[in-house]
């Protein structure tokens, strides 16, 4: 009977440590919880007290992707001004036969015609979009 009672007590002692190795391993997690909460209200309160410090970041993450929207915006333009450019050269190939046939009058407002054209075509270029460095 007496080793019973050893046991019950040893037991209940084992028992009694593990209970409070669990309340220490619980108190110690709400602790660090605590202390990780503070962190970051101190983080959100320096970001209140400076946000310039915040906004000029977004600032210059917003001047990076328009530069980068407007360069891939003058790719876009310069690759439809060589469609463009290609399909008017096209028709004048097609054209230039009959145009030989044409009175003169005609003629001449058909070189008139081309030379604006290509003056058009020059102008074109030089209003397009280009990426602020």
């Amino acid at each position: 009977m007496a080793d019973i009672t050893a046991d019950i007590t040893k037991t209940a002692k084992d028992v009694v440590d593990v209970a409070k190795d669990m309340a220490y391993v619980v108190i110690g997690a709400g602790v660090l919880g605590v202390q990780k909460v503070q962190v970051h209200r101190q983080e959100v309160q320096t970001k209140l007290q400076n946000p310039t410090i915040d906004l000029s970041g977004r600032l210059g993450a917003a001047r990076d992707e328009i530069t980068g929207r407007v360069a891939g915006l003058d790719g876009k333009v310069d690759l439809l001004i060589d469609r463009v450019e290609g399909l008017i050269e096209q028709v004048e190939a097609v054209m230039a036969p009959f145009e030989e046939r044409l009175p003169t009058q005609a003629r001449d407002l058909a070189k008139q015609a081309h030379v604006q054209a290509k003056d058009a075509r020059t102008q074109l270029r030089n209003i397009r979009p280009t990426v602020v460095a």
